[in-house]
Parts: C-alpha cells; structure tokens; sequence
C-alpha cells in the first residue's frame, strides 16, 4: 500500500490534494487520467457544449483576444483536449500564423485531429519545445489536472518568447454557497442526466464527478497567482466571469 504521507509530499506542489476516491499516488493518478480522458474523448464537445450551455466558443475567443492573441502570433496550446481553445485561436491568429495543440491523452489527440494542426502528446510540465518559440502559450481548463503548478508556469515562462503571454482558463469554485449548491447539482447532476438522454451514454456522469470534485479540492486563486510570479512571470492579473470563470493573464 503506497505511503499516504508520500503522495501527500510529492503532490505539495500539485493544484489539488490527493484524492483518494480516485488515486493514491501519481503514476495512479496518471493512470486514471488517462483512462478517463481517453475514454469520453468521444463525447467531450457535446458535455462542455451542456455545461456552457453553448457559450464556450465565445468566451474562449473573447479571453484570447483580450489577452492580446492577435493575427500573425504562433501559439501553444497546452492540454488541448479536442481543440477547443485552439479552434478558436486559429481564428485570431489567421494564416499567417501557427497553432500547435498538446496533450497527454491520445484519444483526445485523435479528435483534435480534425483541426489539421501540428499535434504532440506530451505533459505540459516536460514540454518537448525549444526555449523562446512562441508568441502566446494558452490552457483551457485543465489547470487542475496537472501534477505540479509552479514546474508548468516554469515550462509555459520557457517556451516563450520575451515578452509573451501566457493565458490559463480555470474553473473556480465560488464563494457563495448560494453559487456553489446550484453549480455542483447542475455539473454532477443536470449534465450528467442530459448526456444519458440525448446521447445514450454514461460519460458524461464520470467526467462531471470528477470535474466537481477536482474544482472543489482545487488550490484558491491567490495561489495559482503566486505560483504564476514564482516561475518568473510579470504583470500577472485574474479575470472573472459570472463569478467562476478564471482567466490568469501573464506576461513574460
């Protein structure tokens, strides 16, 4: 049986604690990953198209455009998933531009494969890209599934150019119970139950369980901003929508 106390140190730099209902350590918490990601790669876009209710598309164009995204840049897109923020930063950074997606799980990579991009699997906390390569290092929503905060903000600070901008869409967990009780039954509960009605398919309450839980259990914002500013980034800001859309803002 793995060493509690272990996993706990070696998780000390990790966005959220160990979570026992799902891993001991880290290479079982890479496994379940993986085993969950590769499994709903398939219906990821119709479950994230629910928990918007549709508006995902636009807020991630609005958040990369006002981070300063623009025509021409070359962007890296960390835990690209099924290509969601890298669809819409193909349409900022026009044809003269260059969009590479990355990600750890292969199905994922499989259906981010319809966007024609560069595609790498790799972690985004050992990223296989030369120092100073790119104008714009964005991530959406998958800040929570990292092993270690600081060891990703030191890697994105890397690859960028002088000058850069990383961008990082997070879910927050409100403040307000009154905010928090309505999320959590319509995240683990709403979404999951329109999933198995329209789709016929179980994924979806797999996915959203572990989404709560990894966003109830997941570090406040001040310590994402102070990992951000100990891996070297300067000018770092938080905005927020509707209270529990975070976009970290962080220049190099």
């Amino acid at each position: 049986m793995p060493d509690k106390n272990h996993a706990l140190k070696t998780d000390a730099r990790a966005p959220i604690a160990v979570l026992p209902q799902y891993w001991s350590d880290e290479p079982s918490r890479r496994r379940y990953l993986d085993h969950l990601f590769d499994g709903t790669a398939g219906d990821y876009d119709f479950v994230e198209g629910l928990l918007g209710f549709g508006s995902g598309p636009w807020h991630r164009r609005q958040a990369l455009q006002m981070a300063g995204l623009s025509k021409g840049m070359h962007l890296l897109d960390i835990a690209t998933g099924t290509g969601l923020v890298a669809r819409e930063a193909l349409k900022l950074t026009g044809a003269q531009g260059r969009v590479i997606g990355l990600d750890p799980s292969a199905g994922m990579l499989s259906e981010a494969g319809s966007l024609s991009i560069p595609l790498i699997r790799a972690l985004g906390e050992k990223l296989p890209c030369a120092d100073n390569s790119f104008d714009f290092v964005s991530m959406g929503y998958a800040l929570r599934h990292v092993a270690d905060l600081e060891g990703l903000f030191s890697e994105m600070r890397r690859v960028l150019k002088p000058g850069g901008t990383a961008c990082v869409l997070e879910i927050t967990k409100p403040r307000s119970n009154f905010a928090v009780i309505p999320l959590r039954v319509y995240m683990t509960g709403v979404v999951p139950l329109m999933s198995r009605v329209l789709r016929r398919n179980k994924s979806g309450a797999d996915l959203m369980k572990f989404y709560w839980d990894t966003i109830d259990a997941c570090v406040p914002p001040g310590k994402v901003i102070e990992a951000l500013k100990r891996a070297g980034f300067a000018s770092v800001e938080r905005r927020v929508a509707l209270g529990m859309f975070s976009d970290y803002i962080a220049r190099k």
